[in-house]
């Protein structure tokens, strides 16, 4: 019998976390976080981290594990989550990741192999130079060359996953996307539930501003002061949305409306991947969050689990 996972995907600001808790409620589940940066600690407002207070006594894996100098990639997620899966579904319970990370996602579902994957600290450091010293663009280009397959998933201000596949291509001797298919031809490790949020656009545009609104009335401000003042300026985490335009703002470079409304416009656009990159999955069954309450949606959620014997 496959162990089984339920999966919760969509855009930021859609409302994943807040479902994924409702449901977890309902069936003695427990969450995977599947976001790339909600592993740091210390960064909660910027990451939009659901806090332990806020959990309602569901365990959340994967949050906090890491400090912001640490480096966090798809291998380590895939091996971490496959545990936790495993984990869980031992202790009679169904576990739930709930993520906008496509990618971390889909390692584990289709699974991709990291199994020939070796790397070169020394190698890593000499991109992350010549990114400083030529541009991220130059390194992206170089990656368009070797992999295109691969560019055209990620984004070129994505340094780290832009560096990923590099050393992937210079380690292996073979593109990142070969792994991708190599791991798609596998035989489905789960019996999973896949289920997307979305909304009107429109709406969702406005949540996200919104949500940055009020990420500076909670004090993102504050909190990138003290992250600076830990020693945490270069490290990967920094360059997250949210961050490096506060840093900028701090250290002169924009005003704050300036870094408030370049946060609003990458988010926005950062949910519009994110909303083309799940679209490409038919295995995805969608819920529309802004016509259907969390609750008729975890209702819904429940009986299928129901059917397909998750229960």
């Amino acid at each position: 019998m496959r162990e089984k996972l339920i999966i919760i995907v969509g855009p930021t600001a859609v409302g994943k976390s807040a479902l994924g808790i409702k449901l977890a409620k309902k069936i003695s589940g427990e969450i995977i976080s599947g976001d790339s940066m909600q592993v740091y600690k210390y960064m909660n407002i910027g990451t939009a981290k659901v806090l332990p207070e806020e959990r309602e006594g569901v365990t959340h894996h994967l949050v906090d594990i890491l400090e912001p100098y640490e480096n966090y990639s798809v291998a380590l997620f895939q091996r971490e989550a496959k545990r936790l899966i495993t984990k869980i579904n031992g202790q009679g319970k169904i576990p739930i990741i709930v993520g906008g990370t496509g990618l971390y996602i889909r390692s584990v579902i289709d699974p991709y192999d990291f199994s020939d994957f070796s790397f070169d600290p020394n190698f890593r450091k000499e991109l992350e130079e010549y990114a400083k010293t030529n541009g991220i663009q130059s390194l992206y280009l170089e990656l368009e060359k070797v992999d295109p397959v691969a560019a055209a998933k990620i984004h070129p201000n994505d340094l780290r996953r832009i560096i990923r596949a590099l050393e992937v291509f210079k380690n292996t001797g073979k593109p990142l996307s070969y792994f991708w298919e190599r791991g798609r031809q596998l035989k489905p490790q789960y019996q999973f539930l896949y289920y997307g949020l979305t909304m009107e656009r429109t709406l969702l545009y406005q949540r996200i501003n919104e949500r940055v609104d009020n990420m500076i009335a909670k004090g993102l401000i504050e909190e990138v002061e003290m992250l600076l003042k830990m020693g945490f300026k270069e490290s990967t985490a920094m360059q997250a949305i949210g961050y490096k335009e506060i840093v900028a703002y701090l250290e002169g470079k924009i005003s704050l409306d300036e870094a408030i409304y370049i946060i609003k416009r990458d988010t926005r656009r950062f949910a519009k991947r994110q909303l083309t990159w799940f679209r490409q999955d038919p295995r995805i069954k969608w819920f529309d969050s802004g016509k259907e309450s969390l609750e008729k949606i975890t209702e819904e959620i429940i009986y299928e689990a129901g059917v397909n014997n998750f229960l």
